[in-house]
């Protein structure tokens, strides 16, 4: 019979690629995981492996393998998580930073109170992260948007639609521009503004949308924290766009939604087989819960 865990190195060297990286992984050094795979090799009584230079890589017999056993490593998971009625086990939930407070931490309570049994890890990782390290089986479940470039699901991933999430303009007390209903950017063109690191969902978006207003933004302040970033807006020295789900009541500042609009749309993710763990079941349906009054 052939061991689980070996398996497990093996799928993960076809998802990751090296040996380095699924070490990584399993908390292992590189040359214990090569020795673990030569055991598979002559356990199973084929080339698993061949090198290719100082990498390795998997053989076609190793490629169909690997390919057989996510689907038996799937089911010995289900089995462990126990069954419909009493879901176990630990889920890996990761989200972006203004759905922490929102939507992450209320469902995880609420699992908790329902279903002790049923563990959730909540991990910041904005959309840009958290897709890569879906596709990778580092998380089970992602809180994320499908509108940012580089997000897109692949064939192995569902999605779950939670609502959708304004993006508002956020200026200081008294500030002119908010005698509007809604805000036209354009307005803002000479102002300092806060924006999200580069390379973010935020970041990407108000350039673009400042960009189509006909103005470059002059950022002063790139603050991965969206309460810092509210503290800033408020002592009157920038203002932002932010979603909604971001705007923290604390604060004193004035929202207005964006002429024309902006709104994302939020989605629950996970790898297709994952959906049939009832741990992530349970998770999955407190999600819906959570999000219904928070999201449009």
């Amino acid at each position: 019979m052939l061991n689980p865990w070996r398996l497990k190195l093996l799928v993960d060297l076809q998802e990751l690629g090296t040996v380095r990286a699924v070490a990584g992984r399993a908390h292992l050094s590189p040359s214990a995981v090569s020795q673990q795979l030569a055991v598979l090799e002559r356990e199973t009584g084929t080339d698993l492996l061949e090198r290719e230079g100082r990498r390795v890589r998997l053989t076609p017999a190793g490629q169909l393998l690997a390919a057989r056993s996510r689907d038996v490593l799937h089911r010995l998971e289900q089995l462990s998580a126990g069954d419909r009625d009493a879901p176990s086990g630990t889920v890996q939930l990761a989200v972006f930073q203004s759905a922490v407070h929102a939507l992450a931490v209320p469902a995880a309570e609420a699992v908790a109170a329902a279903h002790p049994a049923v563990e959730v890890v909540v991990l910041e990782l904005e959309p840009h992260e958290s897709m890569p390290a879906l596709r990778r089986g580092d998380v089970d479940v992602i809180v994320t948007t499908t509108d940012l470039a580089g997000t897109e699901l692949g064939p192995a991933v569902d999605l779950l639609p939670l609502g959708t999430d304004e993006v508002v303009a956020v200026l200081p007390p008294g500030h002119p521009a908010a005698a509007a209903e809604r805000l036209d950017l354009a307005s803002c063109a000479g102002e300092r503004w806060t924006l999200d690191v580069p390379g973010s969902y935020m970041s990407e978006l108000v350039t673009r949308r400042c960009r189509d207003a006909g103005f470059e933004p002059h950022v002063v302040c790139r603050l991965q924290n969206y309460l810092v970033a509210l503290q800033h807006v408020e002592a009157g020295r920038s203002v932002a766009l932010l979603p909604s789900l971001a705007v923290d009541t604390r604060f004193d500042v004035l929202t207005r939604p964006l002429d024309p609009p902006s709104v994302r749309r939020v989605v629950a993710a996970l790898r297709r087989p994952s959906a049939a763990q009832p741990a992530v079941r349970v998770v999955l349906d407190q999600l819906r819960t959570t999000a219904a009054p928070v999201l449009g």
